[in-house]
């Protein structure tokens, strides 16, 4: 299945190499404004430069469109590829704004093509360990959780583009970092129902919030707290996800939320879970997330079936991001849509 890539910032290049792994995939095209960043994709991986995506979605024989431009270009870009017909991977968030979400939902439905979101925490192995706990109910009711994402990123991180760490392209640690867990906290959880969030841009020089601190109650009745921030020194601290049961205590921790680390599961022996989180602990990466998000997009079109992140996926994980800034803007508790 042949693959294109419009927009050959830092993120490309993942998406290429993923194809690049995928024995019946392979990257035919990518187009930039800036012809000096898609030379290493032409002499790499053989793709055709397109400086101008109307020119590069007239090719009939790309399958797949990956967006990996700037957030706030994702609805633009999407509109136009769905009505060429050609299925669209997207990086997350989906877009910055709901309005510009339903407008790629609606492209994507109008002109049937499928469309998948890249919020590739799902696919970690332990992420998924927790998914099948949760699944089986193995943790009985669940009591509340707790949700951590202090990382660094320097004021370096965000000079290198004129867009990052802007409302209108990028948003800050809560739309580019913390989406990938508040999607699991959805994913685990389900649908919220209140929230409430304090936010401020304490050390980086940019628009949006560097630290945000918020509350969510969820349907089901099971409190979370998100901390999330790019402000730690020297380099990131900790990412991770702890949901406390009736039945028992799960914690997914480490620099990059990659291990168990706390499993306590009433009947379950301890050889047993030591078994688990040993299992977790020799290949904690797994096969790369976005190599997963493109092997399952050719399987959904020859199967004819939804993709595993869908864009209504990516719809909730933005309308959660959006009601914290709605609640941190007003000092009220938001009704979660």
């Amino acid at each position: 299945m042949n693959f294109a890539i419009v927009g050959c910032g830092f993120i490309a290049k993942k998406h290429a190499e993923a194809i690049k792994n995928i024995p019946d995939a392979r990257l035919v095209a990518v187009c930039d404004r800036v012809p000096e960043l898609m030379k290493p994709y032409v002499e790499k991986y053989g793709a055709q430069a397109f400086e101008e995506i109307e020119e590069m979605i007239n090719v009939e024989s790309i399958d797949v469109v990956n967006i990996c431009t700037p957030s706030g270009k994702h609805a633009s870009i999407a509109e136009l590829v769905a009505k060429s017909g050609k299925h669209i991977i997207v990086e997350k968030p989906i877009a910055m704004t709901i309005e510009q979400t339903d407008q790629i939902l609606e492209a994507t439905n109008r002109n049937n093509v499928k469309l998948a979101v890249v919020h590739p925490n799902r696919f970690r192995p332990v992420s998924m360990k927790l998914k099948e706990i949760m699944d089986k109910n193995l943790l009985g009711k669940i009591s509340h959780a707790l949700c951590l994402v202090n990382w660094n990123r320097g004021q370096d991180y965000y000079d290198q583009a004129q867009w990052r760490g802007t409302k209108q392209h990028d948003g800050g640690v809560l739309m580019n970092q913390a989406i990938h867990n508040l999607d699991l906290l959805l994913w685990y959880l389900g649908n919220p129902l209140e929230v409430f969030s304090m936010e401020a841009t304490r050390l980086r020089n940019i628009e949006a919030e560097d630290v945000s601190i918020g509350l969510i109650r969820f349907e089901s009745g099971v409190l979370a707290t998100v901390q999330a921030s790019t402000t730690v020194y020297p380099k990131n601290y900790e990412e991770s996800i702890t949901i406390f049961g009736e039945k028992g205590t799960v914690k997914i921790g480490g620099t990059n939320a990659l291990y168990l680390e706390h499993l306590a599961l009433e009947g379950i022996e301890d050889s047993k879970i030591d078994q688990i989180k040993k299992d977790i602990k020799t290949d904690p990466w797994g096969t790369p997330g976005h190599q997963k998000i493109i092997e399952d997009m050719i399987l959904a079109i020859r199967e004819d079936r939804e993709p595993a992140v869908t864009g209504e996926d990516g719809k909730k994980a933005l309308s959660l991001v959006q009601a914290f800034y709605k609640s941190a803007k007003t000092n009220e508790l938001i009704k979660s849509q």
